[in-house]
């Protein structure tokens, strides 16, 4: 019942992952060595982490999502692609292209690995 219930309310609306789950993401980034300051970029925006192990809500998008970070002399970077998520793709099965298409331009057909690892060097 909750499952036909889900398909419904999904079918009624034009963007079932961006409310099933959402347009941000919380990440943990860790570095090796640990302690080091990351700035994440997306084509949504730019966000800071002081001190890592650390977590952050970057806002979702279908582009990769790029990872600097310092400690002193060493440094390191990582790109860390997007991958489509269940809600995105029930929302192509039942919902329609005007809700897969609000959900890609609003990222929240897609989601990041929850933990960005970061070698600095």
């Amino acid at each position: 019942m909750k499952t036909l219930l889900t398909i419904t309310l999904c079918l009624s609306l034009s963007a079932c992952a961006s409310i099933v789950s959402g347009t941000t993401q919380s990440l943990s980034v860790e570095t090796s060595p640990k302690n080091a300051s990351c700035a994440l970029q997306n084509d949504k925006g730019k966000w800071y982490v002081n001190d890592t192990p650390a977590s952050v809500v970057v806002n979702k998008s279908y582009n990769d999502l790029s990872v600097t970070c310092q400690k002193g002399s060493l440094a390191g970077e990582g790109k860390f692609k997007s991958k489509s998520n269940a809600a995105g793709f029930g929302n192509i099965v039942f919902g329609g292209a005007i809700g897969a298409g609000v959900d890609h331009e609003t990222g929240a057909a897609y989601d990041y690995p929850d933990v960005l690892r970061v070698n600095l060097k």
